[in-house]
């Protein structure tokens, strides 16, 4: 014999009971089989609004009722289209009692719950009516029993405890003699010793099969639900979440009372001491394996099982001075609760004895509030003990496993997750028996934390990145499509998993959750809503997501400005622009300690040299003990490619337009030709060595002509390049004669920083840079004379998106 339970769910429209239909007919060619079916989905929610409505004197109970109704007919007119008269009729006579009930309750503006217990009771006596008889009326052998007269209870109304030894008799007496090949029991409800209707309180269909199941002894429970088993965590926040095909009883108690809906706590209890397994299965994918709940131990491998929460939470606060070495406040706190039948979900208290931490539902706090301050009233007013504290917004997650105790360093692995991103706790409980670690945290932050710990202790060791770029234009458009063309290789060679969640240009804005589709990427930004700064940053902090991270691809000084407020919010920034680290240097300090406090990288490795490790480097040698001493560089990739190609036969108006239309200046040249933007790098390079400088104390000698210098736009720059062609044929000749080449050089020495033209002779290791490449010489005290040279290309669209990525990547490898 067989004992199967099928929730609201699974009979939730003809469609799902006409799957339970067919598992049952099959389940029923083996042998007997007892199903106890659950409400139609919804109806128990619609039978306690019609009741609250009726009790109200809000006549709206009457279209509820009508609802209702309308809900049971469509089912039975679509499992039975040509023979359901009888049940049409059976229904509708069950449906007037119903209506007679709710009138009643009408007049007399009164829901005892004495009488909440017969309303509800409503729901599973027509549902297990509708489909013993449309099993009947399709040739099985089905019998419908009300669970009333076999499952006896006190008259403690919505949650009856239950007499056992009469309800064991009473169902081993009727099996005993049951022809049927397969019984239909209504769940949830029960009747008293004095024979008034009682029901089993939440989840009490799941309990009714259980009692079932352990008064006859069976060889295994079976609960059909609309999910493949027990996750390890909640699929629908944690994507990756897959089921778990072993857990223990403790374990599945654990997951249960925090939040995994399949199943109901006390539904373990009668099957536990019989060691009775439960299976977890799909009706709507009844080939899934789902999940066994026994006491195999074969399950044990893994410390960690899964990972809940409880969302909706309160912490309250009971603390003070005069609590410490003084008895009692403990037995009064939890007896006030207790008499105001307010439930504890957490408890946690320092040995300091200094306060108390209770967790309940958020809708309690206020009532526990009042209770808690009139008990303690003298306390209070003595100053010995504070009033009541009262937290809101706030949600448990919790992780569960019976083989963690056997593993060191699992509540520091959790802790220190939850940490890298930035969420917060508020109040940690651990039992002694060390199967559950609990922590109270903020509920917006829920999904990133179980999402952040199942990564961490369910998957392969992928890590997740989340990105969000600002600017794709010329270098943001090539980082896109180098991200697409090396996401798998991500994947399977570094494990990560590198997600671009969001996009903007100056014009609109995208965001998918998911993940963007890359590959049409371009069609889907036209369609995005209107771009903002601030309105992309609200959107990337909404989004809450780990792992986090703002990539600036512009030179964009609003956009620098936002960082400080992406890395108080934990989110990682990856920027290309220059502008935030050239700025005045305490707010360059003040980034660096937010990236630290809020352990959010600030990574700009594209701000010196493109795609060429410059600032990695340096902060290698500095982190081994090495000192700076000088540096010399060129670091303008836009002006060694305008020198380089630069000479008698050119002009310097047509290189430049020409250094331009390539992607190597800014749109507006004056910023590289000006010397600022080589200030910027060297400057960036004095303060990562340690040096506090702003740009002001930079010496920079300009070569541009004093009308370009002088110029308002860009057009009239270019115009003075013109006019001033002789200056800087001037300028070749003279390098020309001393057999040099120009080059455009920065310098830090002794605490001084400059930038200017210089003419290199032959021999110098600047003589022969090429094209737009870069070059950097470390001068430190373990390189005095000969000293560590960086080269290679400096500017460039496709090098510096290489940049930007090679610091996504160095984050995703942290």
């Amino acid at each position: 014999m067989k004992v199967l339970k099928f929730g609201g769910t699974s009979v939730g429209s003809s469609k799902n009971i006409n799957s339970v239909i067919q598992i049952l007919d099959n389940y029923s060619k083996n042998g007997a089989v007892i199903v106890v079916v659950s409400a139609v989905g919804g109806i128990t929610d619609k039978l306690l609004q019609a009741g609250n409505q009726a009790k109200n004197k809000d006549s709206g109970f009457i279209n509820t009722f009508g609802n209702i109704k309308d809900i049971h007919f469509e089912i039975i007119n679509e499992l039975n289209p040509d023979n359901n008269h009888s049940i049409l009729t059976a229904v509708e006579s069950r449906l007037n009692e119903l209506k007679s009930l709710l009138d009643g309750i009408y007049l007399i503006n009164e829901l005892s719950p004495k009488t909440s217990d017969k309303l509800v009771g409503f729901g599973e006596a027509l549902s297990s009516f509708i489909i013993a008889e449309t099993m009947k009326n399709r040739g099985l052998s089905a019998e419908r029993k009300n669970s009333k007269d076999l499952i006896i209870t006190n008259s403690n109304f919505t949650k009856a405890e239950v007499n056992f030894g009469i309800t064991n008799k009473n169902i081993k007496d009727y099996f005993k003699s049951a022809s049927q090949q397969i019984t239909v029991l209504p769940g949830f409800v029960a009747q008293s010793t004095l024979g008034e209707q009682t029901t089993l309180g939440r989840g009490g269909s799941d309990y009714t099969a259980a009692i079932v199941a352990a008064a006859l002894k069976v060889e295994q429970l079976e609960i059909w639900t609309d999910v493949s088993g027990m996750f390890t965590s909640n699929p629908k926040l944690v994507k990756q979440a897959y089921p778990i095909e072993k857990i223990s009883y403790q374990e599945a108690m654990e997951l249960s009372h925090f939040g995994a809906k399949v199943l109901y706590p006390p539904t373990v209890q009668p099957v536990l001491d019989l060691n009775i397994p439960i299976h977890i299965k799909n009706t709507l994918k009844p080939e899934a394996a789902g999940t066994v709940i026994s006491n195999d131990e074969s399950h044990a491998a893994l410390p960690v099982k899964g990972i809940s929460n409880i969302s909706n939470i309160a912490l309250l606060t009971l603390q003070g001075s005069g609590m410490i070495g003084i008895p009692g406040f403990s037995k009064r706190l939890f007896e006030t609760l207790a008499q105001e039948k307010i439930n504890i979900v957490l408890i946690t208290q320092a040995s300091s004895e200094h306060s108390i931490c209770l967790g309940l539902d958020e809708n309690d706090s206020e009532a526990a509030k009042t209770a808690i301050d009139l008990v303690f009233e003298n306390e209070i007013a003595l100053h010995k003990i504070d009033p009541i504290i009262v937290e809101t917004g706030l949600s448990i997650i919790a992780l569960v496993g019976d083989n963690m105790k056997n593993h060191q360093g699992i509540s520091g692995k959790m802790f220190s997750t939850l940490g890298k991103n930035n969420i917060n706790i508020r109040a940690i409980a651990q039992g002694a028996s060390e199967k559950n670690i609990s922590a109270v945290i903020d509920k917006k932050d829920v999904k990133k934390a179980l999402n952040t710990l199942h990564e961490q202790f369910f998957e392969t060791q992928t890590k997740q990145l989340n990105v969000f770029i600002t600017g794709v234009g010329n270098v943001g458009e090539r980082l896109v499509e180098q991200i697409k063309q090396q996401k798998k290789y991500l994947k399977e060679n570094l494990k990560i998993n590198l997600r671009i969640i969001g996009l903007s240009n100056s014009r609109t804005m995208i965001f998918d959750e998911d993940g963007i589709d890359l590959k049409n990427w371009k069609a889907l930004l036209t369609t995005g809503e209107k771009a903002t700064l601030e309105g992309f940053f609200e959107n990337t902090k909404a989004l809450n997501l780990r792992n986090s991270i703002f990539v600036d691809v512009t030179a964009n000084k609003n956009v620098a400005n936002l960082y400080a407020k992406y890395l108080r919010e934990s989110i990682g920034v990856v920027a290309c622009n220059k502008i935030a680290c050239s700025s005045d240097y305490e707010n360059y300090r003040l980034l660096k300690r937010l990236s630290l406090k809020y352990n959010a990288p600030y990574l700009f490795e594209t701000n010196v040299g493109a795609g060429l490790p410059i600032i990695d480097t340096l902060n290698n040698l500095i982190a081994s003990g090495d000192k700076i001493t000088s540096i010399q560089a060129v670091l303008s990739g836009s002006l060694n490619f305008v020198l380089n190609n630069f000479n008698d036969n050119t002009k310097f108006h047509d290189v430049v337009k020409q250094a331009q239309a390539e992607g190597y200046t800014e749109p507006d040249p004056r910023i590289d030709l000006s010397g600022v933007d080589v200030a910027r790098k060297i400057l960036i390079l004095a303060r990562e060595s340690g040096v506090e400088m702003n740009l002001e104390d930079i010496e920079n000698t300009p070569f541009l002509s004093e009308s370009g210098l002088k110029s308002v736009t860009v057009d009239d720059f270019y115009q003075t390049l013109i006019d001033d062609e002789a200056h800087y044929q001037n300028l070749y000749a003279s390098a020309k004669a001393n057999q040099c080449q120009l080059k455009y050089v920065a310098q830090f020495n002794n605490g001084k920083a400059s930038v200017g033209l210089q003419e290199i002779p032959e021999g110098h290791p600047f003589y022969n840079l090429e094209g737009s490449d870069n070059i950097v010489m470390f001068y430190t005290q373990r390189y005095p004379e000969q000293p560590m040279i960086i080269k290679g290309a400096g500017a460039g669209a496709d090098v510096t998106a290489s940049g930007i990525f090679s610091d996504i990547i160095r984050i995703g490898n942290n």
